[in-house]
């Protein structure tokens, strides 16, 4: 069932651009959403808005004097959404760009030591520690990931992290096998035994499920990608703490106040994030008597993390008279059936059909999915399992049960015409 009642669930869905529908291929269910969420419509008009004004930072016109304003309010609100009271937000232009340089600003800074990371993490954090581990003569560490659960646990870490971890990797949400990790679980392992260590974590996955707390984590960078985030392509949204801001990083020479940001960033990004923050500060009112913005923006978590819950239970052990995905014998599911990590994403092998059939067989019965294959971004997780690929189904709170039902219907379509 699902966990907002029709009304709000219509009014969730309303907020949306093509929620429904493609524009280049008419109505579709949209299950693709680890590859970049849906775009917020009030995204949509501040971005054709923002793009309009010729005006830039750092004049004197009043013109100028507003942008300025918006960027502040704009850093401002990703302290609430973040809850990030502390440290320095900036943007750039990809999430992995931007993992790039907090983690090369954390190498580069530290002497000696070696680098800590996992086997689940996306190549965002592996290939940026693996150049500058190697560029700075530093071991780079890898903890394997459990295979059977697609996670990676803090007691793992608490095994190798050692006095010399100079610098350790977190990723938050799998973009493969959708499961958590537990970060301030593992941040704690590491702090118990490298207390001084610089800890950066991939959010990039994870924010569109809400539920982010910075306070509470212990660490020294975040990064996320707005487009996965209900904003939109063209830039990237990091947090570095105020130790992590303190090491030497690039920036123009003489430029005031030890600044992260190169050249003049675009306005419009600054403000769809705030835009971002002000759906979830919206949804929390709707499900929630908060008055307090951040309590609404917690509650509005608690509430998409309950929807996506329930559509992923539907999902996978039925709907009304639908049989579920665990029930399918010729389906595999990646990080096994009842997984408490999972955040609305579920990954599947089809018995006797490549993932590639499969996403073209859903596509044709209106269902959009993705192939996840053992790649450079996959192989990591897809090679222990000796799979090629997989089909990853990924959901958003904007899903209906519905959606799910559809899906199923369709799933097994596609598997009963293998008999």
């Amino acid at each position: 069932m699902s966990h907002f009642e029709p009304s709000l669930m219509q009014a969730v869905r309303d907020r949306f651009a093509h929620v429904d529908s493609c524009p280049f291929e008419g109505p579709r269910v949209f299950f693709e959403n680890a590859g970049g969420a849906l775009t917020l419509n009030k995204v949509v008009e501040t971005s054709a808005r923002f793009a309009a004004i010729p005006d830039n930072q750092g004049r004197d016109n009043p013109a100028a004097h507003a942008l300025v304003a918006l960027i502040d309010k704009a850093k401002a609100d990703m302290r609430v959404l973040f809850n990030a009271p502390e440290g320095q937000f900036f943007v750039g232009e990809s999430g992995t760009e931007l993992l790039f340089r907090l983690i090369r600003t954390a190498i580069v800074g530290t002497a000696g030591g070696h680098v800590l990371g996992s086997t689940v993490e996306h190549p965002a954090t592996r290939s940026a520690c693996a150049k500058w581990a190697q560029t700075m003569g530093k071991a780079h560490v890898l903890i394997a990931h459990d295979d059977a659960t697609g996670a990676v646990e803090a007691q793992a870490y608490a095994a190798q992290v050692t006095p010399e971890t100079r610098v350790a990797t977190i990723l938050h949400t799998s973009p493969v096998t959708g499961m958590g990790m537990d970060v301030a679980a593992i941040s704690r392992a590491i702090r118990a035994v490298a207390p001084e260590s610089f800890i950066i974590v991939d959010g990039i996955q994870h924010a569109a499920h809400g539920r982010l707390d910075i306070a509470s984590y212990d660490i020294d960078g975040y990064v996320v990608s707005p487009y996965k985030c209900f904003s939109r392509h063209g830039y990237g949204v990091a947090w570095a703490s105020d130790r992590l801001h303190a090491l030497p990083h690039e920036h123009l020479l003489g430029a005031p106040g030890n600044p992260w940001e190169f050249g003049t960033r675009d306005t419009g990004a600054y403000v769809t994030f705030s835009d971002v923050v002000d759906y979830f500060d919206w949804l929390g009112g709707e499900v929630s008597g908060e008055t307090d913005r951040r309590a609404r923006i917690v509650a509005a978590g608690e509430a998409i993390h309950a929807h996506e819950a329930a559509l992923s239970e539907a999902m996978i052990h039925g709907t009304g008279n639908l049989k579920g995905l665990a029930d399918m014998p010729e389906i595999t599911l990646i990080g096994g059936v009842d997984n408490p990590r999972r955040e609305g994403l579920v990954s599947i092998a089809v018995q006797g059909m490549d993932a590639p059939d499969v996403v073209t067989a859903l596509r044709a019965r209106g269902i959009r999915t993705h192939t996840r294959k053992a790649d450079h971004y996959s192989g990591n997780i897809l090679d222990p399992l000796g799979l090629p690929s997989v089909v990853r189904v990924s959901m958003c709170h904007y899903n209906s049960q519905a959606e799910v039902a559809q899906f199923l219907q369709a799933i097994r379509e596609i598997v009963d015409g293998l008999a």
